[in-house]
């Protein structure tokens, strides 16, 4: 991993203990300009886990607690009349003022706050009265869901949910690492010991180096097929769509990236193929296997193109 971006993953780390491989995606996913849905069971850190990332790199922060009198004004503003001037002014609302932005629970919000917030994260800007207004750069979203307590919940629909480059879940810790989490917080609060180790600027520059990651025909080729037989697939109603197939090789690209390399594997491809493509998946009813079935299924039966031999020092499996 480049030595920058470790640096961010140890002081995410100190927060939040054993989950290495799924702050990593996250930061991949971020590193992308990508938007995070984490959908887990509640206490297993995901508030902890942005609160963290946002101190590491820098990044102005805002959390929304979403609930069902959350108002889209609320996220994107609103014009107040002033008095003295005689206009409207407008009053900027709370994903106007930050980079990361946390949207706690947001299956909780109504349909409509739901998309105020992903118009948002699909354009960068926000639409008040007639008018465009830009929002921070980078401006990034990491999104959480409860699995359980899901009474007068409004889940977010397949369309919306495609908005998300990646869908995790943290999962409970192992044993070691509860042990060691009871043990750091008896006296301090490990949020207090995270230090900024990049600002903005280096971050913006990471990003664009990642965008810059090569990318063969062999692996463009390999992408494509994998997506297009999500289609076919006996068991799927709907497969993944050509914007997942771009957001795979975004996606690839970051992880190849923080890996230290400056071309894309297929390798690379694999290793976040069920991040980004899980809930872009909609099985036939009665379809009698899991979607992570289905996507084991398609890279079983999809050719890797790292067999070919086209990265030398590659070990072909």
């Amino acid at each position: 991993m480049r030595p920058q971006l470790e640096s961010v993953l140890h002081e995410v780390e100190k927060v939040i203990v054993g989950k290495r491989e799924a702050i990593s995606k996250i930061l991949t996913a971020l590193l992308a300009d990508g938007h995070v849905l984490l959908d887990d069971v509640p206490g297993v850190g995901k508030t902890s886990l942005a609160v963290a990332l946002s101190r590491a790199v820098g990044f102005s922060f805002q959390r929304i607690q979403f609930t069902p009198d959350v108002l889209p004004s609320d996220l994107v503003g609103f014009s107040m009349y002033d008095k003295l001037s005689g206009d409207f002014v407008y009053r900027p609302g709370a994903i106007s003022r930050a980079h990361l932005v946390l949207g706690d629970e947001i299956n909780r919000a109504s349909s409509k706050t739901q998309s105020a917030l992903l118009e948002a994260m699909e354009e960068h800007q926000v639409t008040v009265d007639g008018k465009t207004y830009p929002l921070e750069t980078p401006f990034l979203v990491i999104a959480t869901e409860n699995s359980v307590g899901t009474a007068g919940t409004q889940p977010l629909p397949y369309a919306q949910m495609d908005r998300f480059l990646i869908r995790l879940s943290l999962g409970y810790p192992d044993y070691e690492a509860q042990m060691a989490m009871l043990r750091d917080r008896q006296d301090q609060d490990p949020q207090e010991t995270v230090v900024r180790v990049m600002d903005r600027e280096e971050w913006i520059a990471r990003q664009r180096e990642a965008r810059a990651v090569t990318v063969k025909d062999a692996i463009l080729d390999y992408i494509t097929r994998l997506t297009m037989a999500s289609r076919d697939h006996e068991k799927t109603e709907v497969g993944i769509s050509p914007r997942g197939a771009l957001c795979l090789g975004r996606m690839a690209k970051a992880w190849a990236y923080l890996e230290g390399r400056d071309y894309v594997t297929g390798a690379d491809v694999q290793a976040v193929f069920a991040d980004v493509c899980a809930h872009r998946l909609l099985l036939k009813e009665n379809a009698g296997v899991t979607v992570q079935e289905v996507l084991s299924d398609l890279i079983r039966k999809t050719e890797n193109p790292d067999r070919r031999g086209l990265f030398p020092g590659l070990r072909k499996k």
